[in-house]
């Protein structure tokens, strides 16, 4: 960019100068979130590519723009993850908005560093906000890492590389671990080795096998425990390692890991022991503490799953595979969602089940397959339905009967090629009826009316319980249930809620008794 000669050096640019700056990010469209976010991200383009703004000045214009635009990335984060996920196009723009806003915002702090380092005019007196800079810039990559982890995409390099040059920046200068406002008001107190810590933690989460609204809970449960986690350059006591002289994804430690001057280790620490804390004060309490912050309010049940699942991937021993992976070529027929699978299990004669009916099934490419599910390869097809935790009906080539599966992983390779990992609950779906058994005195007759379900054994297990599949909001902790299969009705008392979906819960029941 040409440098005005008039006007003693000012850089030639709409933000150029103070006050005209503040009147531009004041005219962000107040209304519409998502101009306003896309009005932001131009004008932090448009720094990042500008020579010649002093490091204050730089630095100053970038805060004006990030503290504007908050409110507005809260509603859209938000609409994002409450949208019907079928609406491909919406949630795309969504997702480029955002995801573009937070690599253009850790770009244009990062910048600053970089100017800081090189000895840019200003550096001295910018100097006392050289921590905050470098504490958010971490924070703009932990972010897109998130929003990544929100497509099931890969993770670009570039974010390993920039947090482990940012790291290493702190430490050298001696700014790591002390506590900072990293931005005023609540929850804005932290350090850079915290904002280091929560991207390192959310990585090891494993948070692509949970489904957006999940990823969201666990990224801010990540946030809250940081303080309870361990950083350090010896192994005892942590479960992970980064490599800031070569850095890629954290990795599992494994036996006998020597430290070297470049690594570092970390772990949950106490943070287990306050997840598991934290589903006690849930399930005494009924609900999720006040100080918690999950950005939004959450059904019990789905908080406690997420926090389960990151007890498990937060302790010393992983989450084991249940059965070998095997190599196979072969297809699968697939069918989306719970309404699909009721219709692919209507019940012929002779004890057979009726697959004639054209489905809007699809056909998928099995790599790997394992008794507990397979890996597939999803065609080049729309299938905009696909997310984790999807309910399918599944049937292999070799089978007359549809068994029934959930979607636990989606992973992009760098040719956008989707894979999928699915976990099969059953391998024979059988599809009955049930209905909640209430008297008639205290529950109207739509109450008591009998709903289509899967039933996922043939037997009780060793605890007599049997695992049905049913619509969501059916499964009720004080309601028993008539089940009809074929001619024969049971009743099954709820033992407990195992999961659920947009479309399903699912639970398990003791049978009771049995009758004609």
């Amino acid at each position: 960019m040409v440098l005005k000669w008039i006007g003693m050096g000012k850089v030639d640019h709409p933000m150029g100068d103070a006050e005209e700056a503040r009147q531009l990010v004041g005219a962000l469209s107040a209304e519409n979130s998502a101009k306003a976010l896309e009005e932001a991200t131009y004008w932090l383009e448009s720094l990042n590519r500008t020579k010649g703004f002093k490091l204050g000045q730089r630095f100053d214009n970038v805060d004006l723009l990030d503290g504007a635009v908050k409110n507005h990335l809260r509603k859209l984060s938000q609409d994002y993850l409450s949208m019907p996920r079928q609406q491909k196009f919406q949630e795309n723009m969504l997702w480029k908005g955002i995801h573009g806003f937070w690599k253009e915002l850790g770009d244009a702090y990062i910048q600053c560093v970089d100017q800081y380092e090189g000895g840019a005019s200003g550096a001295t007196a910018i100097k006392k906000n050289l921590a905050v800079i470098v504490a958010r810039a971490m924070r703009t990559l932990t972010l897109q890492l998130k929003w990544n982890l929100l497509r099931y995409g890969p993770i670009e390099p570039r974010i390993w590389v920039d947090l482990a040059r940012l790291y290493r920046i702190a430490g050298s200068k001696g700014f790591s671990e002390g506590t900072i406002i990293i931005y005023p008001g609540p929850h804005g107190d932290g350090s850079v080795k915290g904002e280091f810590l929560k991207a390192m933690m959310l990585s090891a989460s494993c948070a692509d096998g949970l489904p957006p609204v999940r990823q969201e809970i666990a990224e801010r449960l990540v946030a809250q425990f940081a303080d309870t986690f361990r950083l350090s350059d010896q192994p005892e006591g942590c479960t992970h390692c980064f490599d800031l002289a070569a850095p890629k994804a954290p990795a599992r430690l494994y036996k006998g890991a020597a430290p070297t001057a470049s690594m570092r280790f970390f772990g949950a620490a106490g943070g287990v022991v306050a997840l598991e804390r934290l589903i006690a004060q849930i399930r005494d309490t009924g609900s999720v503490p006040a100080d918690v912050n999950l950005g939004g309010t959450h059904d019990n049940e789905i908080v406690i799953g997420v926090v389960r699942h990151l007890i498990q991937y937060w302790s010393e021993t992983p989450p084991a595979r249940g059965s070998e992976r095997r190599q196979t070529a072969g297809r699968i027929t697939v069918v989306p969602g719970l309404n699909q699978v009721l219709e692919a299990l209507e019940p012929a004669q002779d004890d057979e089940l009726d697959f004639s009916r054209e489905q809007p099934a699809e056909s998928w490419i099995v790599e790997n397959v394992s008794d507990g599910g397979y890996g597939a390869i999803i065609p080049t097809v729309k299938s905009d339905w696909i997310k984790v935790g999807t309910l399918v009906g599944v049937q292999s080539e070799t089978s007359n009967y549809w068994g029934i599966g959930l979607i636990r992983r989606i992973a992009h390779d760098e040719h956008q090629q989707r894979r999928v990992g699915i976990q099969v609950l059953s391998r024979t779906a059988i599809p009955v009826k049930i209905a909640r058994n209430l008297p008639t005195t205290v529950a109207p007759d739509a109450d008591r009316e009998a709903q289509p379900a899967v039933l996922l054994s043939t037997a009780p297990d060793a605890q007599g319980e049997v695992a049905v599949v049913m619509r969501v909001g059916l499964f009720s902790r004080k309601d028993s249930l008539d089940m009809k299969v074929r001619d024969k009705t049971y009743l099954l008392m709820p033992s407990r809620f195992v999961e659920g979906g947009d479309d399903f819960d699912w639970a398990k029941f003791k049978v009771m008794q049995r009758g004609a």
